[in-house]
């Protein structure tokens, strides 16, 4: 009986202690699993250096930032190929094969190559709860935003008329649109070259339309420039001094600066806003040691274009539209998952923008389908001030637009 009794108490022990066991092994776990539930990975996606070097640069300056996700960081950051129109489905593979991380919870595509939309599409079957963000998209409108949660552009709609207000603040008194046949057969090229004239009238500057060869034609980059810097001179002695040249084109931009600032001419801002969009090239402008530092390279193109003569007659964006909205979405995921920001707040998108272009004010709208009058309200157009060199910001984010901009074609 005594042996029985202390087998009995041996037995007994051993399950309170194996009981223990199992109790503490399931804190642990439970523990586990909520340091799991808390971690996520932001997926951003940009074209190489050749591509796309700003977007590029700002996905490191985010991944500095917040660490890379293979080294106990947050960010994982892949390229598509150079070639992508003729290599989608890398580009699909590339994006959607980001979402086979089951940490992965934003996903940011910039620039939105065709492709994306495929991608996200695939990538919305099987994981619903990764955000999925397009900036500048480069497919059909209503195709990025049935695919994407949020796609965000540069406001060419809003620019066509403050560009001319630009202008006319500058001491404009004509603004000429320089383009060609091909890009003025995309939509909203065409449509901001006709607010851009409307706004001439409503703001009571002349407004002119000059045609210069196609780079993609025969002649090249190389005779598209040429044909610029050949016309300016005839261009300036017709219309004055007093005039605001924009080309729609970024290798003529370049040329166009130069005799700009040659002619005493007035250049309000290149289609793509940047200090580094023809500034440097017009202008043998050695950014290498600046590289990354938007606020070093403003001063530096600020100091050599008004050495140049462009003091308050040029201008252009303060900081990088492709640099700043990499960064920016990041940052707009990364604050929703934390719950920190509404994925349907503007204000809230807007604040991501300005943390990371301190000193400039950022405004823009939902997008509004010109011919159905309906707001989309996942795909929002963004502008920054503008800056003049020599002169500062124009309070261009403050100015009132009128409605009826938004519905001309």
């Amino acid at each position: 009986m005594k042996r029985f009794l202390s087998l009995l108490i041996v037995a007994t022990m051993m399950l309170s202690l194996a009981a223990c066991g199992n109790k503490g092994a399931s804190s642990e776990q439970k523990g586990d699993a909520e340091e799991s539930s808390s971690k996520f990975h932001i997926g951003i996606v940009t074209g190489t250096v050749s591509q796309g070097e700003d977007e590029l640069r700002a996905a490191e300056a985010f991944t500095k930032e917040y660490g890379d996700a293979d080294n106990g960081g947050i960010v994982k950051h892949v390229t598509y190929p150079d070639n992508f129109m003729n290599e989608q489905e890398t580009v699909i593979a590339q994006i959607a094969g980001l979402a086979d991380d089951p940490d992965m919870k934003v996903i940011v595509v910039n620039q939105s190559v065709p492709g994306t939309s495929a991608a996200f599409k695939k990538i919305r079957d099987s994981r619903p709860d990764i955000l999925l963000f397009a900036s500048t998209p480069q497919e059909d409108t209503n195709m990025i935003e049935s695919a994407a949660d949020l796609a965000i552009d540069v406001d060419n709609v809003k620019r066509g008329y403050l560009m001319v207000l630009a202008a006319k603040k500058m001491g404009a008194k004509t603004f000429v649109h320089i383009s060609f046949p091909r890009h003025m057969s995309i939509e909203l090229l065409s449509r901001r070259k006709s607010i851009m004239e409307e706004a001439c009238k409503d703001l009571g500057l002349k407004f002119a339309s000059e045609t210069a060869p196609d780079p993609m034609s025969d002649v090249g980059i190389p005779g598209a420039q040429q044909f610029i810097l050949e016309k300016m001179p005839s261009w300036v002695e017709k219309y004055g001094k007093d005039t605001a040249f924009f080309c729609t084109n970024d290798a003529q931009t370049e040329p166009l600066l130069k005799m700009v600032a040659q002619l005493g001419a007035i250049f309000v801002e290149p289609d793509l806003p940047s200090p580094i969009m023809g500034y440097p090239g017009a202008f043998g402008i050695d950014l290498k040691d600046e590289a990354g530092d938007w606020p070093a390279i403003l001063k530096k193109v600020e100091q050599v274009v008004i050495e140049k003569g462009g003091n308050k007659r040029m201008g252009t964006w303060a900081y990088s539209f492709g640099y700043t909205s990499t960064a920016a979405l990041a940052e707009f995921g990364k604050r929703v998952v934390e719950g920190k920001a509404k994925k349907d707040s503007f204000d809230d998108l807007m604040a991501c923008f300005e943390k990371y272009t301190p000193g400039a004010e950022w405004n823009g709208s939902y997008y509004v389908d010109a011919s159905t009058g309906e707001e989309k309200k996942n795909h929002v157009l963004v502008y920054q001030d503008t800056y003049v060199f020599g002169q500062g910001y124009l309070g261009q984010t403050k100015e009132k637009i009128p409605e009826k901009y938004d519905t001309i074609k």
